[in-house]
């Protein structure tokens, strides 16, 4: 369904220093963009390969009106962790790297009896989760 997802920052620098360990939790490396031009300005975090035409990514740039970054209120972006450690190790690096917890590493059996999730608000106030579904106990994670 997606192709990527973009979010505004206010400081490009602040949030690849929180986004960089973030994403790493999860399996994620930055993209390479080197040899393309308009890239200044952004990062990015999953899939870009030849020129796009492969990408699932999760990219951060100023925003094009040259206003503030912004937060939509009910907006967030739930990201796949493959492990419920994963889970934990995403709410760590957030909090850790100049992110705020908006709910720590738990079940949340409301949503499904194996919906294990955390949620982080990034530096510029994005609404961030993590999730892994599958396990019911931590020892099957």
């Amino acid at each position: 369904m997606f192709t990527y997802l973009c979010l505004g920052t206010s400081d490009l620098q602040r949030s690849i220093r929180f986004y960089d360990p973030v994403m790493g939790a999860l399996g994620h490396r930055r993209c390479v963009v080197q040899d393309e031009d308009n890239w200044d300005g952004w990062a990015g975090w999953g899939t870009y390969e030849d020129k796009g035409a492969r990408e699932l990514a999760l990219w951060v740039c100023p925003p094009f009106d040259k206003r503030s970054a912004t937060v939509g209120n009910g907006s967030m972006i739930a990201l796949k962790a493959a492990t419920w450690q994963q889970v934990d190790d995403f709410h760590a690096a957030a909090v850790g790297f100049g992110g705020a917890s908006d709910g720590a590493p738990g079940l949340r059996p409301r949503y499904q009896s194996d919906f294990y999730a955390a949620y982080v608000r990034d530096p510029d106030g994005h609404k961030l989760a993590a999730v892994c579904r599958g396990f019911t106990a931590r020892e099957n994670s």
